[in-house]
């Protein structure tokens, strides 16, 4: 092991299996880390942004239903900061990493948070406008541009492909280090799982940014659809990955016995 290496295995708990667990995983960052804090701080701030009612508060019966369109993108942008922030969070529970490398990625990961709130809220609002007729969300300006609605969805999907990379690549970081980590059989499937998984809205944004600059513009919401793919995907992968955890677990009992 490298000297870095073996900082970090002597800041394990000399006894592993005595640590709490969540699923079978040793939790080794129970302790709320100042990293783990200020991102949090970061995602508080991404949804203070997404306010409802965003110049002032309505003083009217007129301005308050006008804020209330915006309820449904409101509630499908904090949806999708409540992945990530879930992500970073079952990474620091899991791994209790605070390294230079994984700081540098957190850091990375707060500035494409804030930049990607805004896009995030655009294509929301642009989706249940068209979904609702006009009743709830806020569609594009009607003197968008066909380059400007290309551009919008091409930078909703590098956002897309930047933050979910960012989290793979924390989790690359933990298998990377999962010697020193010590990560048993069950904890390096998992670790796996959280790098497949990660790699579908990267593999899905990519084919969105794809059809930015491809597909006819007529055919442009295309773009946004396409993740609904996620849907599907991910509960594949899910099912997948409780099976094999389930022969692990199967194997292990055996060993045991």
């Amino acid at each position: 092991m490298t000297e870095r290496e073996e900082e970090i295995a002597s800041t394990m708990a000399a006894d592993l299996n005595a640590l709490p667990r969540l699923r079978g995983f040793r939790l080794r960052g129970m302790e709320m880390t100042r990293l783990e804090t200020f991102i949090d701080a970061a995602f508080a701030f991404a949804i203070s942004m997404l306010v409802i009612a965003a110049q002032q508060i309505p003083d009217n019966i007129q301005a308050l239903l006008a804020a209330f369109k915006n309820v449904p993108t409101f509630i499908c942008s904090i949806a999708v900061l409540g992945i990530y922030w879930r992500g970073h969070w079952l990474w620091s529970r899991r791994y209790g990493l605070e390294d230079g490398v994984s700081i540098l990625i957190s850091w990375t990961l707060i500035v494409t948070i804030l930049i990607f709130i805004y896009p995030l809220k655009a294509i929301f609002g642009a989706m249940w406008y068209l979904l609702s007729n006009g009743q709830v969300g806020q569609p594009f300006s009607l003197q968008t541009t066909e380059a400007q609605a290309r551009t919008i969805f091409a930078i909703y999907a590098l956002g897309l492909i930047a933050i979910s990379a960012e989290i793979l690549l924390l989790n690359l970081r933990a298998w990377q280090l999962r010697e020193p980590l010590r990560l048993n059989a069950r904890e390096q499937l998992m670790t796996r799982g959280e790098l497949t998984g990660w790699s579908i809205p990267v593999s899905v944004g990519i084919v969105s940014l794809v059809f930015s600059f491809t597909l006819p513009i007529e055919q442009i919401a295309w773009c946004g659809w396409v993740y609904f793919l996620m849907a599907i995907l991910v509960r594949v992968h899910r099912f997948l990955h409780r099976r094999r955890l389930a022969a692990v677990s199967a194997e292990g009992a055996r060993g045991s016995s």
